[in-house]
């Protein structure tokens, strides 16, 4: 079996399109969580809603991205990754869809929040790693680095043309934009994905025939699983540093500037369709950050990287007010080229963290500081808009994540390196 599963191997390996499938929905994915900054404004002129209001539903969309990102794998396991992903999908295209309905503020709740929120999260960087393990076994860091890197080329994509349609038609027909190519992606990811290599009659990629032994089938509850995961990770101080710093880490990127950027540079006089252009520079030099930082890992204490790369955007959210104006000058290029080599460069050494600390356990592990890293997303992109409409202007927003850059830098170099053992009891019910 093995020998004619080889010779009739066509030429582009099945894995390659379901890496290419995935890439796909995660770049959807962040476009669509980063398309609620360049929709904003308009919304405020038109239904005079305030920024609180409208950061909530921010709010409620990052933190189902993050809730739902560890328990994604588990639904993965029980109906499938290409229904999950079609579902999700399906969940981001009505929610934008619908959002052109809209009448009253708790209806942008729903469709924003809980929809769009809910259908990204189930495409979270949970997916990247479900396909790099499952389908690769060569080029395995590859994948999962140019996956997570979709994220930023999601911004690139989407937020110039939303902007550009927001602030020229109008919100309504960018809204359905993003429905559309939602709905677009949808069948491509039903008729390519597939759960495992030996759907397609295949190994995995890279995997030598005479010596591959394929993964034990998952059994039991896989959300049972993530639980216990928290119930062991909870006990030991590294957990608690790597999620706060995470958080901060959200806070500082998802929250504030993926959210309150556009309407901040508006304030001072900017275009939307500037603004959005200058988020999708950061974006192109995310994915060379993030490239960057995985081989920096590799290389250097994790610990090291994380504290200078919070240390980096702490002075570039500390001078962010001195900056925005009505025009691009080469100080704003500077801030923007130097957060985008930042934005998610903080990914390869905090996962490496987990692994290293917390072993088999790990990726679980990682998969709830990444929730964390969404909570505070969402509670920094709804304090932002109260401080907005509180004192006027997003300056204390900027400073205040400043400040908390400082304590992630102060807690990623306090975090102990040392491997910390799983009880043998609770090793036993994992396997």
């Amino acid at each position: 079996m093995t020998r004619t599963a080889t010779s009739m191997r066509p030429r582009i390996h099945p894995a390659w399109w379901v890496a290419a499938v995935a890439f796909l929905a995660l770049l959807g994915a962040a476009g669509f969580r980063a398309a609620p900054g360049a929709l904003m404004v308009p919304l405020h002129e038109e239904f005079g809603w305030s920024m609180s209001t409208m950061s909530l539903s921010v709010g409620i969309n990052l933190l189902l991205y993050g809730l739902v990102a560890p328990f994604a794998a588990a639904l993965m396991d029980r109906f499938g990754m290409r229904q999950i992903i079609a579902g999700a999908l399906t969940l981001v295209a009505l929610g934008a869809g619908g959002s052109t309905l809209m009448t009253a503020s708790w209806q942008l709740h729903i469709f924003w929040g809980v929809l769009i929120g809910t259908g990204t999260g189930s495409m979270a960087l949970v997916l990247a790693a479900t396909v790099a393990n499952r389908w690769f076994v060569a080029r395995r860091g590859l994948v999962m680095g140019v996956l997570t890197a979709g994220s930023a080329t999601g911004q690139l994509i989407f937020l110039p043309p939303v902007a550009a349609l927001a602030e020229d038609v109008g919100w309504r027909p960018a809204s359905l934009v993003i429905a559309v190519a939602a709905l677009a992606v949808a069948p491509i990811a039903w008729l390519v994905m597939r759960d495992h290599p030996h759907d397609r009659g295949v190994l995995p990629f890279g995997a030598d025939p005479q010596t591959w032994v394929p993964p034990a089938e998952v059994t039991g509850g896989a959300m049972g699983r993530a639980i216990d995961g928290l119930r062991f990770a909870v006990r030991h101080k590294a957990f608690w540093a790597l999620a706060l710093a995470f958080a901060i880490c959200g806070a500082t990127t998802n929250g504030l500037i993926g959210i309150h950027f556009i309407p901040s540079a508006h304030d001072h006089g900017m275009s939307q369709t500037t603004a959005a252009g200058l988020l999708a520079l950061v974006g192109i030099f995310d994915i060379v950050g993030t490239i960057a930082s995985g081989w920096l890992t590799d290389v250097f204490d994790p610990r090291w990287l994380l504290v200078a790369y919070y240390f980096f955007r702490g002075v570039g959210l500390l001078v962010l007010p001195l900056l925005l104006s009505d025009a691009v000058h080469p100080s704003m290029l500077l801030f923007i080229i130097v957060y985008g080599l930042d934005w998610v460069a903080t990914v390869p050494p905090t996962a490496a963290l987990c692994r290293e600390i917390f072993g088999e356990q790990g990726t679980i592990v990682f998969g709830w500081v990444f929730a964390a890293h969404q909570i505070g997303a969402a509670l920094a992109a709804f304090g932002a808009g109260v401080i907005r409409d509180t004192f006027g202007a997003y300056t204390w927003a900027w400073w205040g994540g400043a400040m908390l850059c400082v304590i992630a830098s102060v807690l990623s170099f306090a975090v102990r390196r040392e491997p910390v053992l799983e009880p043998e009891s609770e090793r036993v019910a994992v396997g």
